[in-house]
């Protein structure tokens, strides 16, 4: 049986927003610290934090004040330190932060991935980008084109998937046939509508895709929005769609979980989704 250890980290805020954005991306790594060392020490072989992990979801707002959030993908603070830890450790680490473009005044929400040798691997930017009521992204992110990438890390075949991204089934279709055992999906969303769509999606999309999906909530409320709570429950999902360890509610916590890859091929072989697929019936679907 070839294993696959993972790690997601959720996390409420550690930071009133009415700091910079500065002091409070020193607050969230500082307390993210411990558990990426807890993660290490335990044998993680792929972590993943929570959308924009460095900073509250400031999406309710339309406060250019988070524009100062913005760092350079490879080269800012945050993907430094984790490149740090990734070599430390040898883990591989999705980091999911607000990046700023070469361009000026262009801006995606983005993860870097991170090699177990610390070297960086690409990046993934969101593609699909809400714009209702309490989740004003438009103001603060450029939709992502990314092309789907998937990255040859130590250990999988690793695809990354961004929050709204997950109500999107063609992005994990796209993922699962470049290849993709394994896709994470940090995520930023609250109860309420959505909340029973969390133990859905995910678990359908892996049945879909005959892969295995992390999937990543923050925790907590966070004034002076307070557009809901958080509702966590981070959670591994195998490709029969079954939850397998899932994490609490309302706590920071470190996720460990061992997935059985070679279930992948298992069910890869038995429904043959793959194989049935008739992309040549399909034009209507992107020509609409």
């Amino acid at each position: 049986m070839t294993k696959l250890r993972g790690g997601l980290i959720q996390m409420a805020l550690k930071a009133s927003t009415e700091e910079s954005p500065e002091v409070i991306r020193e607050a969230m790594l500082s307390a993210h610290v411990p558990l990426i060392e807890k993660a290490g020490e335990e044998g993680v072989q792929v972590l993943c934090m929570q959308e924009v992990f460095t900073q509250p979801y400031f999406c309710p707002s339309q406060d250019n004040k988070w524009y100062a959030s913005t760092e350079s993908i490879p080269g800012g603070p945050t993907v430094k330190v984790m490149q740090e830890y990734a070599a430390k450790y040898e883990m591989v680490i999705v980091v999911p932060i607000y990046e700023a473009d070469d361009t000026a005044g262009v801006y995606y929400n983005t993860a870097a991935v991170i090699d177990a040798d610390g070297s960086y691997l690409g990046k993934y930017r969101k593609t699909h980008i809400p714009q209702v009521a309490g989740f004003w992204e438009k103001f603060f992110f450029k939709p992502g084109s990314s092309h789907w990438p998937v990255f040859n890390t130590r250990y999988c075949k690793l695809g990354v998937y961004i929050c709204y991204d997950r109500h999107f089934p063609e992005g994990w279709r796209a993922l699962a046939l470049a290849g993709a055992e394994y896709i994470v999906n940090p995520s930023a969303t609250v109860a309420g509508l959505s909340e029973y769509l969390w133990q859905l999606e995910q678990p359908a999309a892996a049945v879909a895709n005959g892969c295995w999906i992390g999937a990543v909530n923050r925790v907590g409320t966070e004034a002076p929005w307070n557009i809901g709570e958080f509702y966590g429950q981070s959670y591994f999902v195998n490709p029969r769609g079954q939850i397998e360890k899932q994490a609490s509610r309302d706590e920071d916590e470190l996720i460990v979980h061992d997935m059985d890859m070679d279930m992948v091929k298992e069910v890869r072989d038995l429904w043959q989704f793959f194989r049935d697929r008739r992309p040549d019936l399909y034009s209507p679907l992107t020509d609409a």
